[in-house]
């Protein structure tokens, strides 16, 4: 019943935006740890975003300024607003969650759920 699905992945020249969108349902969002996660071929998965369940966001260094993390509460949603984009952040992006509260180093191995991933590609 537990469910997480990505979607507005796609093709982007580079300095553009996208906004990718997370349908979680079995569970209520606001109460679990959420995080985007991002994997490139060769390259190790890693934590790009996270809302904690008390509103608590965190993201990588590499996209502060950039990338913006958001819930709609009502369509129980996550987001990922993505600004400025640049050829290193061409990825699969996936959601994930965990219940309660984010870890600080938000391990990809301590989250239960996963979607299957969207795939965003920036070109120069």
């Amino acid at each position: 019943q537990v469910q997480l699905v990505e979607s507005g992945g796609g093709w982007v020249q580079a300095g553009g935006s996208l906004r990718l969108s997370c349908a979680v349902s079995g569970f209520t969002a606001s109460a679990y740890c959420m995080g985007w996660f991002r994997q490139a071929p060769g390259k190790e998965r890693e934590a790009v975003a996270s809302m904690d369940s008390d509103g608590t966001i965190s993201y990588v260094n590499s996209v502060k300024g950039r990338f913006t993390i958001s819930q709609d509460n009502a369509k129980n949603t996550l987001y990922l607003q993505m600004n400025s984009l640049k050829p290193d952040d061409t990825a699969m992006y996936l959601c994930a969650a965990t219940y309660g509260y984010c870890s600080d180093s938000l391990d990809s191995s301590a989250f239960r759920y996963w979607g299957q991933g969207t795939q965003v590609t920036v070109s120069s």
